[in-house]
């Protein structure tokens, strides 16, 4: 699949626990945490952020998103909460306007220190979020973990398969992981859920 990448530095700075607090029901999904002193990627690799493909584009999530991004999910609430992530905190109902710009600012902080990185999937011409891409760093043997969702309407037109496939094989090209983790997708909820377990208590 024919991809066109534009790479841009990213500001290097120490790597510091990334995710929401449990108790944070308004932001996206909850970035899988890393020990500080661990390397999640080498200072000199360079991230990318435009990354074009057939049929759609990622660009990093930020305020400039939080509308689409906004829309895109909350017309998937429940299919969200049943394929992607196995919780009624997000998305929900309840979630506002501020709620959405408050998590594109802390997407976009996450990006530009390096902790976390958080892809809006749009149409060609940017008008429409399709779905979102995120890599985080890694847990236990894993140095990476990468979680995508597509909204009902693309995961009806088969666009989550078309879209997982695609990520894998971007991810396998373009970052330098050796063993990246795709929770509920290439490893079972169960198993991953007694992994990260294992990886707190630890």
């Amino acid at each position: 699949m024919k991809m066109k990448l534009q790479l841009v530095w990213a500001p290097v700075i120490a790597l510091a626990l990334v995710g929401c607090s449990a108790g944070d029901q308004t932001a996206e999904p909850e970035a899988t945490t890393q020990s500080a002193e661990a390397s999640f990627l080498a200072d000199d690799f360079e991230v990318p952020t435009r990354i074009e493909a057939d049929g759609f584009v990622l660009v990093p999530l930020g305020p400039d998103l939080a509308e689409i991004d906004y829309a895109a999910y909350m017309s998937s609430i429940e299919h969200l909460q049943e394929t992607f992530t196995r919780s009624t905190g997000w998305p929900n109902a309840e979630l506002t306007d501020a709620d959405a710009i408050a998590d594109m600012e802390r997407e976009q902080a996450r990006f530009e220190a390096r902790e976390s990185f958080a892809y809006a999937v749009l149409t060609p011409d940017g008008s429409r979020e399709r779905g979102c891409v995120y890599v985080y760093p890694g847990v236990g043997e894993y140095d990476a973990v990468v979680r995508l969702w597509v909204t009902k309407a693309e995961y009806d037109e088969g666009f989550d398969e078309e879209l997982y496939a695609w990520t894998q094989s971007w991810i396998a090209s373009e970052w330098p992981f050796t063993n990246v983790a795709y929770p509920g997708r290439a490893i079972a909820w169960e198993e991953w859920d007694a992994l990260t377990k294992s990886d707190v208590d630890t």
